[in-house]
């Protein structure tokens, strides 16, 4: 049998060529924040909000820090109290009104006038005259009305002494140890002028707890959370419980793209660094219209893909990410053609 050493020889070459062309890809990593639409997250026509607060009553203090501490301190740390605390429930709203901003999703107005007169039923605050929502939508140029209409917290809590084998002493010595537990609930109402009607009512209930222990009480009161900053904390714990379930969740995710390969990629890249991604892809757009070159045209295409992705473009990511493949097929421009399909059907659910 007669072998043609020649054409297996051309053929090996040839596999090495698309080994080496295919699998050592220069490619540098970015991180991307993605967005995810939330379950409850409101109608595509409430952009933004007023947010007040209709919860202070008589029933709300307002003690500065030490006096509220030794409320507990006369108790020996071992007390359990309702305490409705006025700092504590407009810490709640000055706090949800940053986060639902930072998520990109929303704008709010805070009043000066933002504690509200209110009437209570059986166990909450009744709902808002429609009247009183258009006036202030109207008066703030608002979509919607975000209102406080519960806010509640329990305090409890708790002092020990103990003593303990201490290994580095060989002997005994004694320990301070406290625990503090907010128990919190409240109820947000998102009222809609138009509609007239309570487009959004969540409750919310849970408890934050702190611990700590030290050799003695004065050193362990010393760095214990005080009980008005726990409160405070109690407020931002409940801001971030409801703003996670209206705003959008931003989750971190990684990229790749092409960095290298001729001049104009190295320019870019140099722009996406600084992240000036509107230059970059003028000159990636240059270079997938007019290089002739495979290597480089698909690198630049990919680019493209990646660039229009971020700006939520998803078709026409996928468009250049098709256009890459077909130019010079690659592992890594398959992969995300996947994650771009992925990513336009979870859009096309959250419609």
């Amino acid at each position: 049998m007669k072998i043609n050493f020649r054409k297996i020889g051309n053929y090996i070459a040839f596999v090495i060529w698309i080994v080496i062309s295919t699998s050592c890809i220069s490619t540098k990593q970015i991180t991307i924040e993605i967005p995810h639409q939330s379950k409850n997250e409101l109608p595509k026509n409430i952009q933004s909000l007023t947010l007040v607060n209709r919860t202070v009553d008589g029933s709300f203090t307002n003690l500065n820090s030490d006096s509220l501490q030794n409320i507990f301190y006369k108790q020996n740390f071992n007390y359990d109290t309702i305490i409705n605390d006025i700092q504590a429930s407009d810490t709640t709203i000055k706090a949800l009104g940053e986060l639902l901003f930072e998520s990109g999703r929303y704008d709010f107005v805070i009043p000066q006038d933002r504690f509200l007169e209110f009437e209570n039923n059986a166990f909450f605050t009744d709902e808002m005259p429609w009247k009183k929502v258009s006036e202030l939508c109207e008066t703030y140029n608002t979509d919607a009305v975000l209102s406080l209409d519960h806010f509640k917290t329990r305090v409890s809590t708790s002092y020990e002494r103990e003593s303990f084998y201490d290994s580095l002493s060989d002997g005994f010595a004694w320990a301070s140890s406290a625990q503090m537990k907010i128990y919190y609930e409240a109820l947000f109402r998102v009222y809609d002028p138009i509609l007239e009607k309570v487009i959004l009512r969540e409750f919310i209930r849970d408890t934050v707890i702190w611990e700590d222990a030290d050799r003695s009480a004065n050193a362990l009161f010393s760095h214990f959370t005080p009980v008005k900053t726990a409160l405070l904390e109690v407020g931002i714990a409940t801001s971030l419980d409801f703003a996670d379930k209206i705003s959008t969740a931003w989750n971190e995710e990684q990229r790749k793209y092409f960095p290298s390969g001729d001049s104009k990629l190295k320019q870019a890249a140099q722009f996406v660094s600084i992240g000036n991604w509107e230059t970059a892809m003028v000159l990636w757009n240059e270079i997938a219209t007019k290089r002739k070159s495979k290597l480089i045209k698909s690198k630049a295409e990919f680019n493209l893909a990646l660039a229009y992705e971020l700006q939520g473009n998803m078709d026409e990511a996928i468009f250049w990410g098709l256009k890459s493949y077909e130019t010079m097929y690659r592992t890594v421009t398959y992969n995300y053609l996947e994650i771009l399909k992925k990513r336009k059907n979870e859009l096309k659910n959250q419609l």
